[in-house]
């Protein structure tokens, strides 16, 4: 794994406006920086392939287990979403995406540092983005990049055409940077390529019939399927909780509301799953040591709320309980889980992360975002990368 300065493509941010990137200089930082690339070669990609299917199999051990052993309320879950995950685990409802954060310093095995399974963003820019980059920047050279994702899921759309009863939702919140709005959107057009019909829609126009006790969109029709780019953390605990556990509990399909991604992928988009996956697989070549206890992992370790999003409320402590880098937010009541910190040496200056991007299971190529912080929040940079002929 290398990485190189390059120069921007002369008016790069049109270029990406074409492909629908519209959340490229948020508040006027840059996001989309292709003024680098990182670089692997086919062996470093064959490696990455295999380490994620290997996450995702133990991933699938470790919800199992989870839902086995009862062990929700380690997750912060209460007893009525258990029976919900439950019940989704068994009959296998539709689920579509996830993207495994991964540490890799170009030597050894990569290292699993979370798992978004349930609202991964930075999607259009992996699949779309840096795929047309490399087309301009690198055509004919002999180079390729890992990146099936785009037709991976027109493909797992195609197939759920009969489990989608009529029209498909796409429902994001109405967030003033437009970054949720650009991921809906993408998937939304994906699923159309597929052939279904698909509406897009904010989360708060989503309302609740009384007369016929089902969700309902704003034209007033039923949403009998919906893609929901927001956190199911979120929906259990709002207004409308209570409707949507008691939709899902109820015994026919045909009278429930189809969510994607489903419940029980409240297990895996848990930071709780990863002191669960270390408990099952102890030294695991990609996973890290994790506990649900302080004063259990060895110094230097993360600290990581169990519901945080995009770094907030981090801590990484080093010797003598030393605090190497703190970010504030609003999580954290719910608990935190300590993980032995990742070997990532700096590239000129900068830490990167590999999304590794799983769909309908199976690997389907990458994103890496880097910051010249240790913790990678909401601010660090989309860079895009190839694989070397």
């Amino acid at each position: 794994m290398k990485r190189y300065a390059i120069n921007p493509r002369p008016g790069w941010e049109k270029r990406v406006e074409e492909y629908g990137m519209t959340y490229h200089t948020p508040n006027g930082q840059t996001y989309w920086n292709e003024s680098a690339y990182y670089s692997f070669t086919m062996g470093e990609i064959e490696m990455l392939e295999q380490a994620v299917a290997e996450l995702q199999a133990r991933c699938l051990d470790a919800a199992a287990h989870v839902i086995e052993r009862d062990r929700f309320r380690e997750f912060g879950l209460s007893p009525r979403v258990a029976d919900c995950i439950r019940q989704a685990w068994v009959e296998e409802p539709p689920a579509i995406y996830g993207r495994f954060d991964l540490a890799y310093d170009g030597m050894n095995p990569p290292k699993l540092l979370e798992y978004n399974a349930d609202t991964p963003t930075s999607l259009l820019e992996a699949s779309v983005i840096q795929w047309y980059w490399f087309q301009e920047r690198f055509p004919k050279t002999g180079r390729d990049q890992w990146n099936s994702i785009h037709e991976r899921l027109v493909a797992k759309w195609r197939t759920l055409k009969e489990w989608m009863d009529g029209t498909v939702y796409f429902a994001h919140v109405a967030d003033p940077t437009g970054e949720d709005l650009m991921t809906a959107t993408y998937l939304r057009d994906t699923a159309s390529e597929a052939g279904l019909a698909t509406v897009g829609v904010t989360m708060p126009e989503i309302g609740w019939d009384l007369d016929r006790l089902c969700f309902v969109a704003p034209d007033g029709n039923q949403v009998r399927s919906i893609f929901k780019l927001y956190p199911w953390e979120w929906m259990v605990d709002e207004e409308f909780g209570t409707h949507l556990l008691d939709t899902l509990a109820r015994p026919e399909p045909r009278d429930r509301t189809q969510w994607i991604e489903p419940i029980w992928k409240m297990l895996w988009s848990n930071k709780a799953l990863l002191p669960v996956l270390w408990e099952l697989f102890p030294d695991h070549p990609n996973l890290l040591a994790a506990s649900f206890s302080e004063g259990i992992v060895a110094e230097p370790y993360v600290k990581k709320p169990k519901f945080g999003r995009e770094g907030a409320n981090v801590t990484i402590v080093g010797t003598a309980q030393t605090v190497i880098e703190q970010t504030e937010g609003e999580y954290g009541a719910d608990g935190y889980v300590y993980q032995s910190m990742a070997n990532r040496p700096p590239i000129d200056g900068r830490y990167a992360v590999l999304g590794a991007w799983v769909i309908d299971g199976e690997a389907a190529g990458m994103g890496i975002r880097e910051s010249e912080a240790l913790i990678t929040g909401n601010l660090a940079q989309f860079v895009p990368h190839l694989i070397e002929g």
